[in-house]
């Protein structure tokens, strides 16, 4: 995972080869603090940690740029969270009644005198706003406008091998608004890089697996390689097809017709329709009707050298294959943001809930825990609160380095998967056999050994960490009402207070037992051409957990099922048997594939590299019987769908 100080966001996913970089957060922001002496009202969070006394340099130059933006709490901050804790939560009287967009900012949006009174209070200190949406202002000035703007000296700290610009205190706003700002961002300069490039470029080299391969778990089996606890291991699958999801995860006759699908990402694969057909066509997906797959694109693109704009062209057709594979008629609107940065990311979420574009959002990118900020897990949250109250649920990918440890050296979660207001989905590995049946799931995790040059064992076996699923206890959000109860209090006060803990659910996610998918890539000799490949990660699972959702919402009649998170925990402590406790041992002996990759990633030019690959060895983290870390209350069982049906 690459991260700037939770500024960029990066992509989930796992190809055979290595981890693709993963996950943004939400913790809720106190109130402004009303400060009687000043008459002005702190934004609590808007210092940033790092902005320390010993790594202060002195202040900013009072002509520097400064680009921020205000963001508006709206008419009633505190009744929009409890408007959409109530009709999310089946036991409320509000369960399920929804607002329309339009009926959503009627009651919570800022009003037009709010806007006017921040828009003339920018314009008295001396800032200029270049443009106001329903959810923020944007605003511009130099240094010395904004420090009369929100009252804190701005001032230059070193971070690391750089020096950036931050508040010295927490901003403040007028306590004469009323309450009518939620949090500014931007007064914080890292790492704000401009590298305005408006078109995108070719898609990645090609990337291939070598083989042998199994079609399913377990039907090619290593026999001229070394065993693993006294067993030889099978290769690992070519890649599960939607006929093998939709079989393990339930999905009977449905089909999600009817329900509609947005995936957000950065940036948009130039060949993506054109893929998703050919994918379709090729592996038994139902094909693709006219109108069924959208996009919604920015005008222009911004930061595509920095944020690896071709990267995230994988990201997007994973999550275009995976959820058609599982609900092949759902309709799909894929929202591409302008950059992997969060106020692009934030924009392209804004629009799903403004435009009230799809019920359920699937979304497979963000950072660790540590590198967000409070006055930008408000904004998320905000949005997130204002999907709930419309009936659009998110879903998040939990992250792909297991408890962050081996990543960042502590041990951390990943947002905004840490957000209570969001679907956290985790990650397995999945055993598909023969006929399409489930065999049995664990929690992901690898370990990776080589083969010894002789070819007679593997060295250093079990070998070391490389991937698994993300999970763990969040240090910044309080435990929300639908954990209380269910999860162990040893998870939820592993970090002293009582907090969320992450994922909520979890699908197949592991590489090693992962998801063929179809993409045009640049071939060795620089032409364009379409090819397949194996992927995972949770950026698998979120999609997958999409669709299963999709699914769920035509067994219900259509209608939909908003925030999920209080209806998965009711399913489970209900005691229905509508999920699979996944667990790391689920049968006896030691769980591993081999895999035979390319050096090169491309063909058997530069040689072959040979290795065993462990299932369910996730960290310090555990998948065990009923609710854990790694896996939430488990995946969806055949009964999980149906149960929609029924309530």
């Amino acid at each position: 995972m690459r991260s700037i100080h939770g500024a960029r966001r990066t992509r989930a996913g796992l190809s055979l080869a290595a981890a693709l970089p993963l996950l943004a957060g939400a913790i809720a922001l106190a109130a402004p603090a009303a400060q009687a002496d000043t008459g002005r009202a702190a934004l609590t969070g808007t210092k940033p940690l790092w902005a320390t006394g010993t790594a202060d340099k002195g202040a900013t130059a009072d002509g520097n740029k400064v680009t921020a933006r205000v963001y508006l709490a709206g008419r009633d901050a505190t009744g929009l969270a409890a408007y959409a804790k109530a009709v999310s939560d089946p036991s409320s009287a509000s369960y399920g009644k929804y607002l329309s967009a339009k009926q959503a900012q009627e009651r919570f949006g800022a009003t037009k005198a709010q806007i006017a009174e921040v828009t003339k209070w920018l314009e008295s200190s001396g800032l200029t706003v270049a443009g106001t949406t329903a959810h923020y202002l944007s605003v511009s000035g130099d240094v010395a406008a904004a420090e009369k703007a929100f009252g804190t000296q701005l001032h230059n700290y070193a971070k690391g091998k750089h020096t950036y610009r931050a508040p010295s205190g927490a901003a403040s706003v007028p306590a004469s608004l009323d309450g009518a700002v939620l949090t500014v961002t931007g007064l914080d300069s890292a790492p704000h890089k401009a590298d305005h490039q408006d078109e995108l470029p070719p898609p990645d080299a090609v990337f291939r697996n070598s083989g042998p391969f199994s079609s399913y778990f377990g039907s090619n089996v290593a026999k001229t390689l070394p065993s693993v606890g006294g067993k030889k291991v099978p290769y690992a699958v070519k890649g599960y097809t939607g006929k093998q999801l939709r079989s393990a995860y339930g999905a009977g006759k449905a089909t999600g017709k009817g329900v509609r699908v947005a995936i957000t990402d950065a940036y948009a694969s130039p060949t993506i329709a054109q893929d998703a057909k050919k994918y379709a066509a090729k592996n038994g997906d139902a094909a693709y009707a006219k109108g069924q797959l959208k996009q919604v694109l920015p005008a222009e693109y911004t930061r595509t050298e920095e944020c690896g704009a071709a990267g995230w062209y994988g990201e997007e057709t994973l999550d275009v294959e995976a959820v058609h594979a599982v609900a092949p008629k759902a309709d799909i609107t894929y929202v591409g943001a302008a950059s992997c940065y969060d106020d692009d990311l934030l924009d392209s979420l804004s629009t799903v809930v403004d435009k009230h574009l799809a019920d359920i959002v699937s979304n497979s990118w963000g950072d660790i825990e540590a590198n967000q900020t409070p006055q930008l897990a408000a904004a998320y949250d905000q949005v997130f609160q204002l999907g709930a109250i419309e009936g659009i649920g998110f879903y998040f990918s939990s992250g792909d380095n297991g408890d962050e440890v081996a990543n960042t050296g502590t041990k951390q979660v990943d947002t905004p998967a840490n957000s209570a207001w969001v679907t956290a989905v985790g990650g397995t590995s999945l055993a598909v056999g023969k006929g399409d049946k489930y065999q049995w799931e664990t929690g992901w995790g690898t370990l990776k050994s080589n083969l010894s040059a002789d070819g007679k064992s593997w060295t250093d076996y079990p070998g070391a960490y490389t991937s698994g699923a993300g999970g763990g206890t969040s240090r910044t959000v309080a435990q929300p009402f639908y954990q209380k109860g269910v999860v162990p209090d040893s998870l939820a006060r592993a970090n002293g207070g009582v907090n969320r803990v992450v994922p909520d659910i979890s699908a197949i996610a592991d590489p090693n037992t992962g998801f063929l998918v179809g993409q045009t890539q640049t071939l060795p000799d620089g032409s364009l051409g379409y090819d397949e490949y194996r992927i995972g990660g949770t950026s698998l699972a979120a999609p997958v957990i999409a669709g299963v959702q999709a699914l769920a919402q035509q067994v219900r009649g259509g209608r939909a099922l908003g925030f999920a998170n209080p209806a998965i925990y009711d399913r489970y402590v209900s005691g229905a048997r509508v999920y699979h406790d996944v667990t790391d041992h689920p049968v006896k002996g030691e769980l591993a594939v081999a895999r035979v990759d390319f050096a090169n990633g491309v063909d058997a030019a530069e040689g072959l590299l040979t290795s065993v690959r462990s299932l369910g060895d996730d960290a310090s983290l555990a998948a065990v019987r009923g609710y854990d870390d790694v896996t939430g209350v488990g995946s969806p069982a055949p009964g999980y769908v149906a149960s929609y049906g029924r309530r």
